[in-house]
């Protein structure tokens, strides 16, 4: 395996694996909890957390606006459990991906449907960007506006 693609894959996992601690000391009766009208609640953003190494992924493929509509549409993890397992599995499927292209295939250009264009190895380092930020805005979600620091590393 290439040895970037190694060393982003890991980031993503220490970062996957956070998250996962921080949703241990998380209840149900926390994921409704929306501390600013109109965007993510805790539950929404851990639910678009555990979306992202699959729906990038599929990004990353070339999809269509449609296609990724018709994504949206059909994936939701509504319980902490569902969340929990979409994100480890959603990861996993990244992962094997990854492992699986040669040098070539991690060059080759590929456009969004918006017209941002990287190589696959730009979307994997990409992906890596869109988890920590999501990780990063649930973690000061929860301190800064819920008052629940749940003291997980976020780095190792």
């Amino acid at each position: 395996m290439n040895p970037c693609c190694q060393s982003a894959l890991h980031h993503i996992d220490v970062a996957i694996r956070s998250i996962l601690k921080i949703m241990d000391g998380l209840d149900e009766c926390d994921l409704p909890k929306r501390p600013t009208p109109g965007k993510f609640s805790v539950g929404e953003l851990l639910e678009h957390i555990a979306m992202l190494p699959l729906a990038d992924s599929i990004i990353s493929d070339g999809a269509t606006q449609e296609e990724m509509a018709a994504f949206y549409s059909r994936t939701s993890y509504s319980t902490s459990a569902r969340i929990r397992q979409a994100l480890i599995d959603n990861y996993e499927s990244l992962a094997h991906k990854y492992v699986q292209l040669t040098e070539a295939q991690l060059q080759e250009e590929i456009s969004s449907y918006w017209g941002a264009s990287y190589s696959r190895f730009g979307w994997l380092l990409e992906i890596l960007a869109h988890v920590y930020h999501h990780r990063g805005q649930l973690h000061s979600m929860l301190v800064h506006d819920l008052g629940h620091d749940p003291r997980v590393p976020l780095f190792e």
